[in-house]
């Protein structure tokens, strides 16, 4: 059975099929004439590249946002693309019989997906069939054709195991420390959003390498821009409009700068692709940007609802979260208030600038 008769037995029709890849080639940045070769590199991977997908230090929301999408679902084209051959959540095999299914996989040409952290601190925090999580992630970097890193616990040892005290690290810095070359494809957030996971993997069936990464290792084409720039309460921001009172209704749809949003130095397609089948994201939800998609999340993004003391905008440079807050009463910074405007006016905030810098 091919990838269509597969999908076709789930009751999706070509129609949607082509569309979810007409979808996924401009979500990549690819011109429309690209569609066709994109729609038969995905076809044509009958012999469905063997895919190991370990599980280390996290909560599995990753496989939980991959699996739960719908119509047509890029879980399905995902796992009806590939062959998973060991992974710990949905393999019907256990004990024994999944660790020889996980041995034999090895033997293949395959490519590595790792969702979690791995404990650096003492290999007792993870282990897996009673072996070192890390010894595991080691064993099959080594002979994987790629990795790609789902989620930001496996990319920079991040989220719930960055806050605790088993100095976590992501795949990136483990293969480092072990002089392991295999070329790791960063797709953080938390979850991964499965049109990430979809894209990525159908760039790589239609031209056999990795997209174009940034210095974090994420395809530049989903993290590529600052979420700020496309945020929908960006014109609240430009207004002066910041939330001050979670229980003010007036407040609502106010700007979330001073609750901690860190999305004026997360770089993201949040605001573009949105999660549960493009149901809602974080800020649309009425939470602030918590910067997942970004290196040092969790542990020196949190308190995740205290407002930033200091952030750099692409085009303006250095603010204070207070004296921004100020603009709100109209107080002594209206020349600031001024230069954002006109800044906003010019186009100046919407450029990308990847050599922004930390608070």
């Amino acid at each position: 059975m091919n990838t269509f008769d597969a999908l076709a037995a789930r009751g999706v029709s070509r129609r949607s099929f082509l569309k979810l890849m007409t979808a996924t080639t401009a979500a990549l940045g690819l011109p429309a004439a690209v569609s066709p070769k994109v729609t038969q590199a995905v076809e044509t991977a009958l012999d469905k590249p063997p895919v190991v997908w370990l599980h280390g230090m996290e909560c599995t929301g990753c496989s939980e946002s991959l699996l739960a999408t719908l119509n047509p679902s890029a879980a399905e084209v995902v796992l009806d693309m590939l062959s998973i051959r060991y992974h710990e959540t949905i393999m019907a095999a256990s004990g024994y019989k999944a660790e020889e299914a996980y041995q034999e996989a090895l033997k293949e040409n395959f490519v590595l997906v790792v969702e979690g952290a791995i404990p650096s601190k003492e290999d007792r925090y993870c282990m897996v069939g009673g072996k070192p999580f890390r010894e595991t992630v080691l064993e099959a970097s080594k002979k994987a054709k790629a990795i790609i890193a789902v989620g930001s616990c496996a990319t920079d040892g991040a989220g719930i195991p960055g806050a605790c005290e088993v100095d976590a690290v992501g795949v990136r810095e483990l293969l480092k420390q072990n002089n392991i070359s295999t070329p790791v494809i960063n797709l953080p957030c938390c979850p991964v959003k499965p049109a990430t996971m979809l894209g990525t993997i159908v760039y790589y069936l239609t031209y056999g390498t990795v997209p174009p990464l940034d210095d974090q290792a994420r395809p530049v084409v989903f993290y590529g821009k600052l979420l700020h720039d496309n945020c929908p309460r960006r014109g609240q921001f430009e207004a002066g409009n910041y939330l001050k009172d979670w229980n003010d209704p007036t407040q609502k749809d106010y700007c979330l700068l001073l609750k901690g949003c860190k999305g004026p130095k997360t770089y993201t397609d949040c605001a573009q692709v949105w999660y549960n089948d493009n149901t809602n994201f974080c800020i649309n939800a009425g939470s602030p940007c918590s910067g997942c998609s970004e290196a040092g999340f969790f542990k020196t993004f949190s308190p995740l609802y205290d407002k930033q003391e200091g952030f750099e905008l692409p085009g303006i440079g250095q603010i204070n979260a207070d004296a921004t807050g100020k603009i709100i009463g109209g107080v002594a910074v209206a020349g600031l208030a001024v230069h954002l405007a006109a800044t906003a006016a010019t186009g100046r905030l919407g450029k990308k600038d990847h050599g922004h810098k930390e608070e």
